[in-house]
């Protein structure tokens, strides 16, 4: 099928308003990577020095959201708007924000492009996540209950590898994206065993990567695209759902939940978003985007009954 419709901006924008929701910049990017590491430290940290059950799921709630974060600033990265400088970009993307979390930017750019190029239409790699719904509220309590309990981990990230030698003895399993994987990992790892806590990588990171993670991811995924019905309008090609600060925190950071205005202009650095959604509801554009009022609601409506 033909690629998507697309939106010149200038037919909406004055060239005023348009230039400062563009600019690169040399620091906010990285200023919002250090964050998500600052969050994931802190978070550790809390636990650390209070150990107990409260701050324990908040740790692993807060780490596994900042993770999801990283992913999020990697996908800016494969859009070219963490850095003006492309190689600093994605160097930030590929092993600061993607190695850590077991991701590729080199592999996910093609896939990702292709998904904007296509979406929603058969060629677009991302209709699988979409397409089951709506389903019934018992389907997603048995997915959700796979992600917390760490099966959707184990589904996606292990089994692969073992699949992969099992079909050939001689299969190369660690490829460019995994070695980064492992070697930050590993890093990570020295790092907690040098102040003496060699089991908070386990218990403050791996354990968010395998529960948490995996069920913020879905709920991304639901707010974005689930129950949104094929269009041939550009403003209603994803949705875009409010998130409160809670939201923010544990399922929706780095401004991810304004999809629809980043489906609109997917070149702009995520930062712009909300200055563009606000620039749209002046204008009156926002009433003819598919929007919900917070993710409970698209929960609700991705599984009626």
């Amino acid at each position: 099928m033909p690629a998507v419709a697309r939106i010149d901006p200038k037919t909406i924008f004055t060239p005023e308003e348009w230039a400062p929701l563009t600019r690169r910049s040399s620091w906010f990017g990285f200023a919002l990577v250090a964050h998500a590491w600052a969050l994931i430290l802190g978070a550790g940290a809390l636990f650390l020095v209070f150990p107990n059950p409260l701050t324990y799921v908040l740790a692993v709630m807060v780490i596994g959201a900042r993770q999801l974060g990283l992913s999020i600033l990697m996908h800016d990265a494969a859009h070219g708007t963490l850095h003006p400088n492309q190689r600093v970009n994605d160097f930030i993307g590929d092993w600061l924000c993607a190695a850590p979390v077991g991701a590729d930017l080199g592999r996910y750019r093609p896939y990702h492009l292709k998904h904007h190029r296509y979406t929603e239409q058969p060629e677009d790699p991302d209709r699988a996540l979409s397409a089951p719904f709506p389903i019934t509220r018992k389907s997603l309590w048995r997915k959700m209950a796979r992600d917390l309990t760490g099966q959707t981990f184990f589904k996606q990230r292990i089994a692969p590898l073992f699949m992969r030698k099992a079909k050939d003895p001689r299969n190369v399993v660690v490829n460019e994206g995994q070695t980064r994987f492992l070697l930050v990992n590993l890093a990570l790892l020295a790092a907690c065993a040098a102040g003496g806590v060699w089991w908070a990588y386990v218990a403050l990171w791996i354990v968010p990567m395998a529960t948490w993670f995996p069920l913020v991811t879905r709920l991304r995924n639901i707010g974005e695209h689930a129950c949104v019905p094929r269009s041939d309008d550009p403003f209603r090609h994803a949705r875009t759902t409010k998130a409160n600060l809670l939201e923010g925190l544990l399922i929706a950071p780095y401004w991810v939940n304004y999809h629809a205005e980043h489906h609109l202009f997917m070149h702009l650095p995520c930062w712009s978003l909300p200055k563009v959604h606000a620039l749209l509801a002046k204008k009156g554009r926002v009433e003819n985007m598919i929007t919900a009022p917070g993710y409970l609601s698209v929960l609700r409506m991705a599984a009626p009954a």
